[in-house]
Protein backbone atom coordinates (compact mmCIF):
# COMPACT_ATOMS: atom_id res chain seq x y z
CA UNK A 1 0.00 0.00 0.00
CA UNK A 2 1.19 3.39 -0.55
CA UNK A 3 2.24 6.40 1.80
CA UNK A 4 0.89 8.56 0.01
CA UNK A 5 -2.31 9.37 -1.21
CA UNK A 6 -3.89 12.15 -3.88
CA UNK A 7 -7.52 13.01 -3.30
CA UNK A 8 -10.28 15.48 -5.39
CA UNK A 9 -13.54 16.71 -4.99
CA UNK A 10 -14.87 17.41 -8.09
CA UNK A 11 -18.14 19.57 -9.29
CA UNK A 12 -19.45 19.19 -12.32
CA UNK A 13 -21.48 21.19 -14.28
CA UNK A 14 -24.90 19.78 -14.81
CA UNK A 15 -25.40 17.39 -17.75
CA UNK A 16 -21.65 17.06 -18.29
CA UNK A 17 -21.49 14.24 -15.83
CA UNK A 18 -20.71 11.35 -18.31
CA UNK A 19 -17.85 13.78 -20.35
CA UNK A 20 -16.50 14.30 -16.86
CA UNK A 21 -15.98 10.64 -16.24
CA UNK A 22 -14.72 10.26 -19.42
CA UNK A 23 -12.07 12.89 -19.24
CA UNK A 24 -11.49 11.47 -15.78
CA UNK A 25 -10.71 8.08 -16.99
CA UNK A 26 -8.20 9.40 -19.31
CA UNK A 27 -6.20 11.34 -16.20
CA UNK A 28 -6.43 8.26 -14.51
CA UNK A 29 -4.81 5.76 -17.28
CA UNK A 30 -2.14 8.34 -17.93
CA UNK A 31 -1.72 8.60 -14.25
CA UNK A 32 -0.94 4.89 -13.70
CA UNK A 33 1.53 4.99 -16.31
CA UNK A 34 3.21 7.79 -14.21
CA UNK A 35 3.38 5.61 -11.21
CA UNK A 36 0.04 5.16 -9.35
CA UNK A 37 0.98 2.03 -7.18
CA UNK A 38 -2.84 0.88 -7.31
CA UNK A 39 -6.30 2.04 -9.38
CA UNK A 40 -7.45 5.56 -8.72
CA UNK A 41 -11.02 5.56 -7.96
CA UNK A 42 -13.93 7.38 -8.35
CA UNK A 43 -16.46 8.04 -6.54
CA UNK A 44 -20.11 9.76 -7.12
CA UNK A 45 -22.35 11.20 -4.95
CA UNK A 46 -25.86 9.99 -4.35
CA UNK A 47 -27.46 12.95 -3.11
CA UNK A 48 -25.41 15.52 -5.43
CA UNK A 49 -24.96 13.76 -8.61
CA UNK A 50 -22.50 16.16 -9.64
CA UNK A 51 -20.12 15.74 -6.75
CA UNK A 52 -17.50 13.40 -7.67
CA UNK A 53 -14.86 12.16 -5.28
CA UNK A 54 -11.19 10.45 -6.34
CA UNK A 55 -8.47 9.10 -5.12
CA UNK A 56 -5.40 7.00 -5.56
CA UNK A 57 -2.26 5.57 -3.46
CA UNK A 58 1.64 6.80 -4.50
CA UNK A 59 4.65 5.25 -3.43
CA UNK A 60 5.85 8.54 -2.09
CA UNK A 61 4.91 11.89 -1.67
CA UNK A 62 8.39 12.50 -4.56
CA UNK A 63 6.14 10.37 -6.90
CA UNK A 64 3.51 12.78 -6.78
CA UNK A 65 5.20 15.70 -6.99
CA UNK A 66 6.89 13.54 -10.02
CA UNK A 67 3.52 13.24 -11.77
CA UNK A 68 2.31 16.53 -11.44
CA UNK A 69 5.73 17.84 -12.82
CA UNK A 70 5.16 15.09 -15.48
CA UNK A 71 4.23 17.14 -19.38
CA UNK A 72 0.60 16.01 -19.54
CA UNK A 73 -0.24 16.73 -16.35
CA UNK A 74 -1.70 20.00 -16.31
CA UNK A 75 -2.72 19.09 -20.07
CA UNK A 76 -5.72 16.81 -18.70
CA UNK A 77 -6.50 18.75 -15.90
CA UNK A 78 -6.99 21.79 -17.92
CA UNK A 79 -9.36 19.58 -20.20
CA UNK A 80 -11.11 18.74 -16.66
CA UNK A 81 -11.59 21.80 -15.69
CA UNK A 82 -13.75 22.35 -19.23
CA UNK A 83 -16.47 20.55 -17.47
CA UNK A 84 -15.91 21.79 -13.83
CA UNK A 85 -17.70 24.39 -11.45
CA UNK A 86 -14.73 23.83 -8.82
CA UNK A 87 -12.45 21.34 -7.81
CA UNK A 88 -10.48 20.57 -5.00
CA UNK A 89 -6.94 18.85 -4.69
CA UNK A 90 -5.27 17.16 -2.11
CA UNK A 91 -2.17 15.11 -1.22
CA UNK A 92 -2.35 13.11 1.90
CA UNK A 93 0.11 10.91 3.71
CA UNK A 94 -1.14 8.31 5.46
CA UNK A 95 -0.63 8.08 9.32
CA UNK A 96 -2.91 4.73 10.71
CA UNK A 97 -4.17 1.65 9.14
CA UNK A 98 -6.58 -0.61 11.01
Amino acid sequence: MGEAYTHSTWRVKPGLEDEFVRRWEDLAHWSALQGLSSRAKLLRDIDEPSRFDSFGPWESMESVRRWRAAPGFHERVARLQEVLDDFEPRTLKLVSER
